[in-house]
């Protein structure tokens, strides 16, 4: 995955005139000299050169021509092994990855193209890239997905003590409220402020907020939200954990208005507290990495690897 380091590296400094990078050459014989078969499927100097500069982008690290060329024969032995499993990816499903990519740093296909183009890498390099680690992942969790389970024991002993606090999960059943504040004065504002206030210590009930929110002008109060303690950040979890149910948290001006939760219920659950998910997570990460490294290194042992030069 890439990290937000690289996210936003990848969105600076793009040329104005980047229409011009759409045109993309062709390589020249020198390049498309094959350097390295693997199981019959050649990779070539303008792989190489291609992937180098999409592993100094995305790495921050000039990679070796070793480093280069392994990561490579990599990525053919891992689709050439999915594929034996039927995962097969289409294009489009490439495509899909790719905009999905794009969408998370919040660029559209074309833009993320330009993006890459403009550092002198080829879209195709990165799609390739990601055929290979999206169809690798999926074989790994579908083969191993027993062994790669983690047990209530290993998360429970990963978890420090300091941490028992957080090993309890609640379930928090809520609804969000607004005050529409139009934009004027900071004495609207607090009017405003000062009438959620008093809703606030009068209301008693969830269906209560319901019915007076719903007739309330400048006013609206959203369907009703179910998260675990896992799914919320800190800081509201203190705030929803201190609200009596059937009460509204505190109001808080925001740039839409005056925002408040109705706290309608909150109860234990099975579910993953904070403490518990990262934990969980982890290890589940710690296996993937192990399984994934050892297949690994078991297929290439039976790869017909032949250097050209």
């Amino acid at each position: 995955m890439m990290t937000a380091r690289f996210l936003s590296s990848l969105t600076s400094g793009i040329p104005l005139m980047i229409a011009a990078l759409m045109f993309v050459a062709q390589p020249s014989p020198a390049q498309a000299q094959v350097v390295v078969m693997v199981n019959g499927e050649p990779i070539t100097d303008l792989d190489i050169q291609q992937r180098s500069k999409l592993i100094a982008l995305t790495m921050h690290k000039s990679p070796s021509r070793k480093e280069v060329i392994q990561e490579l024969i990599d990525d053919k032995i891992k689709i050439k092994e999915a594929k034996k499993f039927t995962i097969d990816l289409s294009a489009s499903d490439v495509d899909n990855a790719y905009a999905g990519m794009g969408a998370r740093m919040r660029l559209s296909p074309d833009q993320l193209s330009k993006v890459l183009e403009s550092k002198g890498i080829r879209p195709e390099t990165l799609k390739a890239r990601l055929k290979a680690e999206t169809a690798w992942n999926a074989l790994i969790r579908g083969r191993f997905q027993q062994s790669l389970m983690v047990g209530e024991q290993d998360v429970r002993s990963a978890i420090p003590e300091s941490n028992g606090q957080q090993a309890d999960s609640f379930e928090y059943r809520m609804r969000p409220i607004m005050l529409v504040v139009a934009r004027g004065s900071s004495a609207t504002i607090e009017s405003r402020r000062r009438e959620a206030e008093a809703l606030r210590n009068r209301i008693q009930s969830c269906d209560e907020a319901l019915s007076i929110f719903r007739t309330l002008r400048d006013a609206a109060i959203r369907d009703l939200v179910v998260k675990t303690s896992a799914d919320l950040p800190p800081a509201l979890r203190q705030v929803l954990d201190k609200t009596p149910i059937g009460h509204l948290t505190a109001p808080e001006v925001t740039k839409q208005g005056i925002e408040m939760v109705a706290l309608c219920d909150r109860k234990p659950t099975t579910a993953d507290a904070p403490a518990k998910k990262e934990a969980r997570d982890k290890l589940y990460v710690q296996k993937f990495e192990a399984k994934s490294k050892d297949y690994l290194e078991d297929l290439r042992k039976g790869a017909m690897i032949e250097y050209r030069r």
